[in-house]
């Protein structure tokens, strides 16, 4: 199993034993694994975002920390610290919680923007300094932070450098009735079904060479312009005071490749980059004070902009050329085979 649509259906699965739905947020975090991206899920409580994270670690035999964020933590109790041993006369490294493949920084925003920093040089690095000593972490890394968005008291707001360090942001929903009775069913025939009954179903091997599937995926040129449309299209809108970074540009290069080699695609087509522009730019976009006043949701600003940007003509061709065919006036290898379509 080597392709990254195998390891994705099988992860898929062997979670769907326990949790119901969530397809999109499945898709999104072997998304984020496939392409050292972090994943911000938001949710009330009770929606299974931390037990999503935990199975998906399984799943995919990743090593998994989940680290409580508490307004009284600081940066050392997520990364670590040198402790004096006074029997030697020596200091020894004590590894923090970060020291994993898929670390979980549940309900983040409790923590103070201090404490929250400590996951800036992790997440863009993927090192981390103790007095002074750059130490690696281990590979894959990922971090995946949980946050509710209707608590008001002893919350910290995210600040825009640490949600641009996310690759993806999305919204755990409350199941509809359909769903949420196919739960009651499940844990009425099985009270303690958690995460801990999920098997692994990929190993290290199978996710390097899926990975390296999604690095050799072709992206046209007309769909980079696309991509630097949308974000351009954010910088402009009056919508917004702030609109994507060169992060967000690069986030939908990388996304792309993966959704459509998810799809069993070597190729990048426009609806890839449509179907995940939510996820990348919803948390990295700041509103205006009158679209706040206005009650205009991020989402619907951002779902918006993609509305209003034209998309490559049918008649583009996305995939790769072939040397030995001749070229197209725009670029592209001429063919009959039309390459517009979602498979």
């Amino acid at each position: 199993m080597s392709s990254p649509e195998a390891v994705y259906t099988a992860i898929r699965e062997e979670i769907h034993g326990i949790i119901v739905g969530n397809d999109e947020i499945l898709e999104g975090l072997t998304i984020g694994l496939l392409t050292d991206g972090h994943l911000l899920l938001e949710g009330v409580p009770g929606v299974a975002k931390t037990t999503i994270a935990n199975a998906f670690a399984r799943a995919s035999g990743l090593s998994y920390s989940r680290i409580q964020m508490t307004p009284d933590m600081v940066p050392a109790d997520v990364i670590g610290m040198n402790v004096y041993r006074q029997a030697t006369g020596e200091f020894q490294l004590r590894k923090g919680p970060i020291f994993s493949n898929l670390a979980v920084a549940d309900e983040i925003n409790r923590a103070t923007p201090k404490t929250q920093s400590a996951l800036l040089e992790a997440m863009e690095e993927s090192t981390v300094t103790i007095d002074g000593e750059t130490l690696q972490l281990p590979r894959p890394f990922m971090v995946i932070a949980t946050q509710n968005p209707i608590e008001m008291e002893g919350v910290f707001e995210l600040p825009e450098a640490q949600r641009d360090r996310f690759q993806l942001k999305y919204t755990v929903s409350i199941p509809d009735r359909t769903d949420e009775r196919e739960v009651l069913d499940r844990f009425d025939a099985t009270p303690n079904l958690d995460a801990s009954t999920v098997e692994q179903v990929v190993d290290r091997d199978e996710l390097q060479a899926a990975s390296d599937v999604v690095d050799a995926v072709f992206v046209a040129d007309a769909v980079k312009e696309y991509i630097l449309d949308l974000v351009t299209a954010t910088r402009t809108s009056p919508a917004l005071r702030y609109g994507g970074s060169p992060r967000a540009t690069l986030a939908f290069l990388a996304v792309g490749k993966a959704r459509a080699a998810i799809r069993g695609r070597s190729y990048v087509i426009p609806d890839d980059i449509k179907a995940l522009a939510v996820p990348v730019l919803v948390h990295r976009v700041i509103r205006t004070t009158d679209a706040e006043l206005a009650d205009q949701s991020a989402t619907a600003i951002v779902e918006d902009i993609v509305d209003g940007v034209v998309s490559p003509s049918a008649d583009t061709t996305f995939t790769q050329p072939d040397p030995a065919q001749p070229q197209a006036a725009d670029g592209g290898a001429t063919s009959d085979e039309s390459t517009n379509g979602d498979q």
